[in-house]
């Protein structure tokens, strides 16, 4: 199925070609909007840790009731079963809420920069999670632009340890550390997310992980934040922050999906590297902190190897957009086939629901 024609008369090459232009600057604009979201996610982290609030969970808490409130009204109105066991969803959710916690947390020790820029080593460990797991298959070149990305890395940390710009952080290198452990799990969380959402779909799996991770978030609050929240002073300096981390990482968590199955990772992939130069412009501008001139350095091998291992020829690129089209219709199906399921629950009638590509199925398709 090829996405929708550039006009009526786009049947031919030109309206592929129209059509794949059109997803393109689609994916370009939802790319950069991801982008400055996670951004301020950053951004505001980074603020409460300047300010000494140290309660990670406790950020991220907002987002997942949000999740669960928002998500989970849909769910109920729908009146649909699950389609995925519970504790899926628990297994999913302790990832995603340590993944969180470990990340924010790293801003107590290193900068912000060091954060966006390290948080790509998230890429190689998806790619091996899929390779190894949902036998996924990758070129040379895939793997050659990955050892780039990884190149850019390491230079990050050395960077960190061994500049005299000590503006970075009172612990750079267990702060870089605890990054790239993040990172780790976020790319755990991604390919347990391409698991679910291949047999269920969006709602479902924003809900139960919203429920999920707020209540893993409340019971990890209670053993390990209890004193730091008491003796926070709640002002307009910590409270903003705090509710610009949750309403930046609610935005983010339902407009990734749809990106991915638009565009696919690999749009997702190259958008979300401007964010780390949004926080550089960050760093110089608001914080008027030198940043490092290895920084540039790391960002330019990191941007090379993510385009050496997505780069796609004329075909592929066609072969992307149809694929993005296909998805998106599939994607609109899934929603009208459970508007008909809810609306048809009067009458008796049944309407079994159509497995609707992942987001990280449609990734998977692409980078394969």
């Amino acid at each position: 199925m090829a996405p929708p024609p550039a006009d009526e008369g786009g049947a031919g090459t030109g309206g592929r070609c129209g059509g794949g232009a059109r997803w393109v600057l689609v994916g370009l604009a939802l790319g950069q909007f991801v982008s400055l979201l996670i951004t301020s996610t950053g951004f505001a982290s980074s603020e409460l840790a300047r300010r000494g609030v140290n309660a990670p969970t406790s950020q991220s808490l907002l987002n997942y009731i949000l999740l669960a409130l928002v998500y989970g009204s849909v769910l109920l109105y729908r009146r649909q079963p699950l389609t995925i066991k519970w504790y899926y969803y628990l297994i999913l959710g302790i990832i995603d809420v340590e993944a969180n916690y470990i990340v924010v947390k790293s801003y107590q020790y290193t900068s912000l920069t060091s954060v966006m820029l390290l948080d790509c080593w998230s890429i190689p460990c998806v790619i091996v999670l899929t390779w190894i797991f949902l036998k996924t298959k990758y070129g040379l070149r895939k793997f050659f632009g990955v050892g780039v990305c990884v190149a850019g890395l390491i230079l990050v940390v050395f960077s960190d340890v061994h500049a005299s710009d000590r503006a970075k952080g009172p612990n750079p290198l267990k702060g870089d550390l605890l990054v790239i452990l993040g990172s780790m799990l976020y790319a755990c969380s991604n390919v347990t997310e391409e698991y679910v959402i291949k047999k269920s779909n969006r709602v479902e799996l924003m809900a139960m992980l919203g429920l999920f991770g707020a209540i893993v978030g409340g019971i990890q609050i209670s053993i390990l934040e209890r004193k730091e929240l008491h003796s926070v002073t709640w002002n307009a300096g910590a409270v903003l922050p705090f509710l610009g981390f949750a309403v930046a990482m609610f935005l983010f968590y339902s407009t990734v999906p749809t990106v991915l199955k638009i565009c696919g990772a690999t749009m997702l992939n190259l958008s979300l590297l401007t964010s780390d130069m949004w926080a550089v412009l960050i760093r110089i501008f608001a914080y008027h902190e030198k940043v490092d001139w290895i920084y540039f350095v790391a960002f330019a091998c990191t941007a090379a190897g993510i385009i050496i291992y997505s780069y796609k020829d004329s075909k592929e690129a066609e072969e992307t957009a149809q694929v993005a089209g296909a998805s998106y219709e599939q994607g609109k199906e899934g929603d009208e086939e459970a508007g008909a399921h809810n609306s048809g629950e009067g009458s008796g009638s049944s309407v079994h629901s159509k497995e609707v590509p992942s987001a990280a199925g449609t990734s998977r398709r692409l980078l394969g």
